[in-house]
């Protein structure tokens, strides 16, 4: 409510300055019955003329100050006003009564809409003080979406210089101002009347209207689900869509809230680039141009239901409120500058005062002391000793106040030196205040730079994926033939697979019949070693003593784990030749 009274205020201070002929401050009554009709009229209030009487039953005659007019205003009108009427009517009304007597159309090269569109804007990005004035750098956010909306670069040169001449001037503008410095096409060399009025219209949409995003897309319909072409246009809190973008015949709202939810489709229908907005009451089926626009339409309602969510207001106003509280913060900072500074003057006048009032003392010091010798002289011959002792005394003085001077000398000039340092802060200050506001600029020109470079390689890998999809497409029509006669190949295979597969779990279930028995075999074999080697130790425990060594044979001898081998060459070659039928038998059945 409060920045609704905030906006309405800055609208109804032009009009009412725009009544005040002689800058005086002061309008008729009669003009102000007029103004408080019209206001209630266009805000839908019930007028109460008789309340004005009474408000300004003293004055009857003479003009009515605006000290006395804002306690009526605040108390008859604001006070009752509720957000339920046409804004821009508001706007109109009030831009009507102060264009006719303060906007000089001669040197414009734009239309009276778009002025008043201009005049919007102003009272938007203005400071919240009187007159109303807009700062630099309001200024300069202003010039950068219009720049931007004609699809112009920002040429940042051009506004330094016109920043610094604006500065050697009061450092702000007014509306009047500004109308005229967007109507003479300063920054907008080269480009024409159209192009600047659309980039006015573009730019007054998102600040005044929340147009957050706007354009054509397809809609399926809820009772016939056929699809329609419609223009729709996306605020904070609603995307409102008509059957054209000059916003004539409206069809329908969609409201939004912290609940709802955006996602994408898949395409069907013979439609692509489907999404989907799901709300509290209904859902709706929407289809873009492309891939692009849909991810754009998609991020934007996700951040409206975002901000609902969280209870913050459309991006632009929150930008705007976080531009001043930082202004504030500065100007705070410089206030508290320029205070320590004063401050640092006085003490300085301080020291100076005191500094004056020691080398007066001095002067009458040194001419008393003359007196004094004068008068020594005089007497000469009679105080000579006296006079000595004087003499001693004065000068040990004169030493004290020479040391006293040479003190007060240093301290003022270490005083005078921690002002020196105080301004090379102060100038530091100053220069690392502008290194920060030019590496954010550059940063802004380096994302753009990179947002742009990310559009250009999206449409390249676009194209070449559409490419491959018809190669693939291609590929795919004529391996269908390949394909069918392969279908034929892998169900006679699959067939002599099966057949394959029986007969090796008939050979898998005899290897492992073998496999058994040669277990069994081996289990033999290892129990009847183990009783062998039981006897050999035997043996040898008893008759080792008493054999005689012999020598072996000549021949070539087989050896196995227990000594000689117990059987015959002949023999190991018949049971190697049977093993080696035994191993290539299974290989042979399969």
């Amino acid at each position: 409510i409060m920045a609704l009274r905030d906006e309405l205020l800055k609208a109804i201070w032009h009009a009412f300055t725009a009544l005040d002929v002689d800058k005086s401050g002061k309008v008729s009554k009669s003009q102000l019955k007029v103004l408080s009709h019209n206001l209630c009229t266009v805000m839908k209030i019930p007028h109460d003329p008789v309340a004005l009487e009474e408000h300004f039953k003293d004055d009857d005659e003479g003009p009515v100050s605006n000290q006395g007019y804002m306690p009526y205003l605040n108390k008859f009108i604001l006070d009752k006003v509720k957000d339920n009427f046409d804004r821009q009517d508001f706007n109109r009304m009030c831009w009507t009564l102060c264009a006719r007597k303060n906007l000089d159309r001669s040197h414009l090269i734009i239309s009276d809409e778009d002025g008043f569109r201009v005049w919007c804007i102003f009272n938007f990005l203005s400071e919240d003080r009187y007159p109303l004035v807009i700062v630099t750098e309001e200024i300069e956010y202003f010039l950068r979406k219009l720049t931007e909306a004609m699809g112009g670069s920002w040429v940042e040169e051009r506004f330094e210089d016109y920043k610094l001449e604006l500065n050697a001037k009061q450092q702000c503008l007014s509306v009047w101002e500004l109308i005229s410095l967007i109507g003479s096409g300063h920054f907008s060399k080269g480009i024409d009347r159209s192009t600047l009025s659309m980039g006015i219209n573009e730019v007054y949409q998102e600040l005044i209207l929340d147009v957050l995003k706007q354009g054509y897309m397809m809609k399926k319909g809820h009772k016939r689900k056929n699809w329609t072409e419609r223009w729709f246009l996306l605020k904070p809190s609603t995307i409102s869509y008509y059957v054209s973008e000059d916003l004539a015949d409206k069809k329908g709202d969609i409201l939004l809230d912290g609940n709802c939810c955006v996602e994408s489709l898949p395409d069907k229908e013979g439609k692509k680039c489907l999404f989907f907005i799901k709300c509290s009451q209904k859902s709706f089926e929407i289809s873009a141009s492309d891939k692009k626009r849909k991810q754009e339409w998609i991020q934007a309602i996700q951040t409206c239901v975002s901000l609902l969510r969280l209870g913050r207001p459309a991006p632009h106003r929150e930008a705007r409120q976080k531009r001043r509280e930082q202004r504030l913060r500065q100007q705070a900072e410089q206030e508290e500058l320029e205070l320590r500074m004063r401050e640092l003057q006085t003490a300085n006048e301080a020291k100076q005062l005191e500094l004056e009032a020691m080398r007066k003392a001095l002067e009458e010091a040194a001419a008393n002391a003359a007196e004094e010798e004068r008068r020594r002289l005089q007497t000469q011959t009679e105080l000579q000793d006296r006079y000595r002792m004087d003499l001693e005394r004065e000068k040990m003085v004169r030493q004290r106040m020479e040391e006293q001077v040479a003190q007060k000398s240093s301290e003022l000039e270490q005083y005078l030196q921690r002002v020196r340092e105080l301004e090379d802060m102060y100038r530091q200050l100053e220069d690392a205040l502008e290194d920060e506001r030019r590496a954010r600029q550059d940063e802004e020109t380096v994302r753009k730079l990179q947002a742009r470079r990310l559009l250009e390689e999206e449409a390249a890998k676009r194209a070449e994926l559409e490419q491959i999809h018809l190669q693939q497409q291609q590929a795919i029509s004529e391996t269908e033939a390949e394909k069918q006669e392969l279908e034929k190949e892998r169900l006679a295979k699959e067939n002599a697979l099966q057949a394959a597969m029986t007969q090796l779990e008939k050979l898998e279930s005899e290897r492992q019949g073998a496999l058994e028995q040669y277990q069994t075999v081996m289990k033999k074999l290892e129990d009847a070693a183990n009783n062998t080697r039981t006897w050999k130790h035997k043996v040898a425990h008893h008759e080792g003593l008493i054999r005689l060594i012999q020598p072996g044979s000549k021949g070539h001898q087989l050896i196995t784990n227990w000594g000689p081998a117990a059987f015959s060459e002949a023999e190991l070659s018949r049971r190697e030749k049977e093993w080696q039928e035994k191993k290539n038998a299974p290989t042979q059945a399969q």
